[in-house]
């Protein structure tokens, strides 16, 4: 849920969004699947683009029942590509959000890309030779161990920076990387 509930959204807001579920009970499959899908919205509001994630939220649950009946343990089953293209095809999951599922829920090694990650290694002139998600993640999955482990932590600590220093609006001062940053706010 949590995966589908992030995408364009504040964690603070999707934590609000998720409270809301545990008080209406309605954190299982079964539960959002009977909940009129209005009253979903409802419930997740304080995430943004409510409407949009509770048809997201009522497709990925759908799914779940149809292919795996409601068992998370089947969908991880298959090999990471397998199991990426299977989410992939799911309503609202992209890359970004597959990936996510991917190695939070199923704690397989795969790199998630986001803005804060495109971010970060932009300024450091570590962008790939093409702007495109496989491109961004190829420099991780390709010099990094294959481990699910270092993949959360390295994510995790680029999205903390990201929030605290690195910013739309860089805070250069705070910067750790201020020294090997190309940000050209740092020349102000």
């Amino acid at each position: 849920m949590g995966a589908i509930l992030t995408q364009s959204a504040a964690w603070v807001n999707v934590e609000k969004a998720i409270g809301n579920l545990k008080k209406a009970g309605a954190l299982t499959p079964a539960a959002l699947r009977d909940m009129p899908q209005g009253e979903l919205a409802g419930l997740i509001h304080p995430c943004g683009y409510y409407r949009a994630k509770a048809v997201k939220l009522k497709a990925f649950v759908e799914h779940l029942r149809a292919a795996h009946h409601d068992s998370l343990d089947s969908l991880f089953e298959p090999d990471i590509v397998r199991l990426r293209e299977e989410l992939l095809s799911v309503h609202g999951i992209g890359p970004e959000t597959a990936d996510s599922i991917i190695l939070y829920a199923a704690r397989r090694p795969v790199f998630v890309i986001d803005a804060y990650t495109r971010r970060i290694l932009s300024r450091l002139g570590l962008s790939p030779a093409k702007d495109e998600y496989s491109a961004w993640q190829a420099l991780f999955m390709e010099n990094l161990p294959a481990n699910a482990g270092v993949f959360n932590e390295y994510h995790a600590l680029l999205v903390r920076h990201g929030k605290e220093a690195c910013k739309k609006a860089p805070l250069c001062t705070l910067c750790c990387l201020r020294e090997a940053c190309r940000c050209p706010a740092q020349a102000t």
